[in-house]
């Protein structure tokens, strides 16, 4: 799925597919720049899993990630990549993506 920029250049859109639990250290800053709502702040437990924040309970979770909210939003502007301080985002070229969903 390729698409023209404005003046005409071929240009694959990147969309965000996953982000990294372990790598992630929950900074905010792809959520940021993200007008779509594609991620969101979560939890994550001392099993390693994803939980919903709890503002009256914080023992609930080991450390906040960035987890995936709304992925058909996802543009593939690349903005939130372009942010990241620890590179925990894995970004999937449209082309490579109906591939990887068959």
């Amino acid at each position: 799925m390729e698409k023209n920029t404005r003046d005409g250049r071929m240009w694959v859109p990147e969309f965000l597919t996953a982000i990294d639990p372990d790598t992630c250290i929950g900074c905010g800053r792809c959520y940021k720049v993200c007008g779509r709502e594609v991620m969101t702040l979560k939890g994550l437990n001392e099993e390693g899993e994803i939980v919903p924040l709890d503002s009256e309970d914080d023992e609930d979770f080991e450390k906040k990630v960035m987890a995936m909210n709304d992925i058909g939003a996802c543009i593939g502007c690349g903005a939130c990549a372009r942010v990241c301080p620890t590179d925990c985002q894995t970004h999937t070229p449209a082309n490579e993506l109906e591939s990887l969903e068959a």
